[in-house]
């Protein structure tokens, strides 16, 4: 076998592994709707986001499971996000209650202390926290409500569809989605017991009271920014059951919608998170290994052909590079087909790879300090 063989290993598994990103399991469909149950309070913390309040809120009033209130947590916002609550408060026949978020206490972050006031306010014996951000179908929470029971966990959350509009949501997204699924996939995270292995989308969490109160809820992650994470892990840790499930077809999310909203998101959390999902010696190097692959990985082999038409590199790394670039190419158009990114988006997965590792960079480069919708956290 060829040095250049050998040396492309690494993209042939990777284009297996992008190959298997098209199996979506397990899947939400398989589970029948819930007619009838306990009372569900679905939550939504909600901060500036008048933009897109009325749209989650009309899809969470048109569900088909009845027995629900939803409690929106107006925390803080500047924007009228407050003002739209009221006006849909008003006409939803208590449908919709508003809490007015207080001030963010010391020692507290803000979405977990809106949260926390949301659980406060919540009568329901099952608790769902969603964020504004995000379309539910009809059907969604009766299936959830339904695979919470049926697979008898302490904690459910789903993976959405991904909404991939402009430009750079198409080209960068996809690396930073694509590192979190190779890093928590659903087969594993649905039967660990260890709970650097697990994670939680907080988009879409729901729990059981009982669970939720058992493990301290939000006030035992008042100091964390991946609250969603940790929250995962808690229940991991004191030896509870969580359950992964894909719902593309129930429910839609579009996180960032420019280049500075993903890059300021992603930001946020990313070098956190990813000292949360490793242990030991490897916590502190584990932000730069990710910086290193996206450059390696993804940028290094096409580089390589283009310094090749300025300078002469050697054939033998010319061909390997050409290797390792269209099996690429093929990885992302596996990817881009999973997430409904137009197949043209392949051809520059080169440039999303390098503000991916911007990000990465940026947040392992902020240390303790964190920046989010308006307000400095020092963790």
């Amino acid at each position: 076998m060829s040095l250049e063989l050998i040396g492309l290993t690494p993209w042939m598994l990777l284009a297996l592994l992008g190959a298997g990103s098209l199996l979506r399991w397990p899947r939400l469909r398989r589970y029948r709707c819930a007619q009838e149950g306990p009372r569900v309070s679905v939550i939504v913390p909600a901060r500036n986001e008048a933009g897109n309040i009325s749209a989650c809120l009309g899809a969470l009033m048109s569900s088909s499971y009845t027995n629900r209130e939803i409690i929106v947590v107006d925390d803080r916002s500047t924007d009228g996000t407050g003002d739209i609550v009221r006006a849909l408060e008003a006409r939803s026949e208590e449908s919709i209650r508003l809490v007015e978020g207080e001030e963010v206490p010391q020692g507290w972050c803000g979405k977990p202390w809106a949260c926390w006031q949301g659980y406060r306010a919540a009568s329901g014996g099952v608790l769902l926290f969603t964020d504004a951000d995000t379309r539910h179908e009809t059907e969604l929470l009766a299936r959830t409500l339904s695979a919470l029971e049926e697979e008898q966990v302490d904690l459910l959350t789903v993976l959405p569809e991904q909404t991939l509009l402009t430009f750079w949501e198409r080209s960068v997204m996809p690396h930073m989605l694509f590192m979190l699924g190779v890093r928590y996939r659903a087969s594993l995270v649905n039967r660990t017991r260890n709970p650097l292995h697990v994670v939680a989308n907080g988009q879409y969490i729901m729990m059981p009271r009982a669970s939720y109160e058992a493990i301290g809820g939000h006030e035992a992650l008042k100091r964390e920014v991946v609250e969603d994470l940790r929250l995962a892990q808690r229940v991991v840790e004191s030896g509870r059951r969580l359950f992964v499930v894909h719902a593309e077809e129930f429910m839609q999310t579009r996180m960032y919608r420019s280049l500075s909203g993903i890059v300021e998101g992603w930001s946020k959390n990313v070098a956190i998170g990813s000292r949360y999902s490793v242990g030991g010696a490897l916590r502190p190097f584990v932000t730069w290994l990710i910086v290193a692959f996206l450059l390696v990985a993804w940028v290094f082999p096409p580089a390589v052909m283009i310094t090749d038409l300025f300078a002469p590199v050697s054939d033998r790394l010319v061909l390997w590079s050409l290797g390792a670039t269209i099996l690429s190419l093929a990885f992302w158009m596996l990817v881009n087909l999973r997430m409904r990114v137009p197949p043209l988006y392949s051809l520059i997965y080169p440039v999303g790879a390098v503000v991916a590792a911007v990000i990465v960079t940026r947040s392992a480069m902020r240390g303790r300090r964190v920046t989010w919708k308006g307000r400095n956290y020092r963790m």
